[in-house]
């Protein structure tokens, strides 16, 4: 999910650091996840543990979601509403549309 910053032509995040750098070391774990998992299908680990460790990187990935949900909605939302322009809130549904598919 890209969120605007509307006075460039390019659609881009506009995420303070702190929150750039939580996002990064999330993603960080997520990565080391899959590996981790990958690993476990190799050595024919139990399904239910796998299974189990694919719950959770589906949960730290929501949480990454959920974050950038959060400021897309405080930042890119609101100043683009504020501009008068009403299509991000079109786009917005679509977006939890994705979001709820999951």
């Amino acid at each position: 999910m890209q969120l605007t910053d509307h006075c460039d032509t390019e659609r881009k995040s506009h995420h303070p650091e702190h929150v750039k750098k939580d996002m990064v070391n999330r993603l960080n774990r997520v990565e080391g996840q899959i590996r981790g998992i990958k690993g476990m299908i190799e050595k024919d680990v139990y399904c239910d543990d796998i299974i189990t460790q694919l719950s959770a990187t589906q949960s730290a990935l929501n949480s990454v979601a959920k974050i950038l949900l959060e400021g897309h909605l405080k930042g890119c939302v609101v100043d683009r509403l504020n501009d008068g322009d009403d299509v991000v809130l079109d786009e917005l549904l679509v977006t939890m549309q994705k979001l709820m598919r999951k």
